[in-house]
């Protein structure tokens, strides 16, 4: 095969590649494709502008790149010249200087303009336009878990529920090492870092269930340390904060169902059968209160403290819930 063959066909091999490495992206299973999922809440919105403003850019920058390389590469090729033949030596473009100097210059200067019209608004509310007022959460990063307390002292374990097109404000911090709340759909990461509350607001557009995970990797347990928040309507929210306030308070709730299946599934299965942490069934060690709860709350070899801090309503919640492995086998 002539070599002028040989090259024209691995040109097409490598952009029937690239061709192929995009659709996968574009097509894959998140329905988002290329571009970031949601955005399902004003702070959302105005991240996204950014990214596809440099998307835009830079995209127009890599096509202009690559496209005058081709056209040099081929214009500018050998043709049969001895490979000892240096072209013209060229010495001294002022102007055309000046110009590729300004111009990456103007367009650092517009990215920076839009980007700091836009970052206001990526962490603050327009109060107008909420149907309720504030809601105001703790967000606990833990190993390998989220832990979220309210107002009237409901927890939840990995799920956040929220009333939609209302403000939302959390104060989010760590018991142990730096995680990174991220709810793509809702707002931009940031992180949860030990002896420090950070601040983040948003405000979901419409009811539905958001995921997440933590953006920062944490130990061996990361990939499995993922959040959700659900936005329901505010009659729907409001009905189920109320009740579950009185059932966390009498302990008829699934506090410790899902704080089980949140903290220790992860590490000794749903049903207690062990997986990357031991076998808990039949463990004498439910028979003994005290020695859960001091394990819970100063770690173990290879356990993390994943209870310290807890109050006394999930710390009882998960011990009445433990009791069920005691006997079995």
């Amino acid at each position: 095969m002539p070599s002028r063959v040989r090259r024209r066909a691995g040109a097409l091999v490598v952009v029937a590649l690239l061709g192929l490495v995009l659709a996968h992206v574009a097509l894959a299973g998140d329905p988002a494709g290329l571009s970031p999922r949601g955005p399902d809440s004003p702070q959302a919105t105005r991240i996204e502008d950014i990214y596809w403003l440099l998307i835009a850019i830079t995209g127009a920058i890599f096509i202009l790149v690559e496209g005058a390389l081709i056209v040099f590469v081929v214009r500018f090729r050998n043709r049969g010249r001895s490979r000892t033949l240096e072209g013209p030596q060229i010495h001294g473009a002022t102007r055309l200087e000046l110009i590729w100097t300004a111009i990456p210059v103007v367009i650092l200067a517009a990215i920076v303009a839009f980007v700091l019209v836009k970052l206001p608004g990526i962490n603050s509310f327009d109060s107008a336009r909420a149907a309720g007022p504030q809601l105001t959460v703790k967000v606990e990063g833990r190993q390998f878990y989220w832990n979220f307390i309210y107002p009237n002292g409901v927890i939840q374990v990995e799920r956040m529920r929220i009333p939609a097109n209302h403000d939302v404000k959390l104060d989010i911090t760590s018991e142990d090492v730096d995680h990174s709340w991220w709810i793509p759909a809702l707002q931009g990461k940031l992180d949860a870092i030990p002896g420090k509350t950070n601040h983040l607001k948003f405000r979901a557009d419409r009811t539905g269930t958001f995921k997440g995970q933590c953006g920062e990797f944490c130990g061996y347990e990361h990939p499995h340390m993922l959040g959700t928040v659900e936005a329901l309507p505010t009659g729907d929210f409001q009905s189920w904060y109320d009740s579950e306030a009185r059932a966390q308070e009498s302990g008829t709730s699934d506090l410790g169902k899902m704080t089980f299946d949140g903290v220790c599934a992860t590490c000794h299965g749903f049903q207690g059968q062990g997986g990357f942490g031991p076998d808990l069934r039949g463990n004498p060690i439910f028979n003994q209160p005290d020695a859960i709860k001091t394990l819970l709350r100063n770690g173990g070899i290879k356990m993390p403290a994943v209870g310290r801090g807890w109050n006394a309503r999930q710390m009882n919640a998960l011990l009445a819930y433990v009791k069920r492995f005691s006997g079995a086998s």
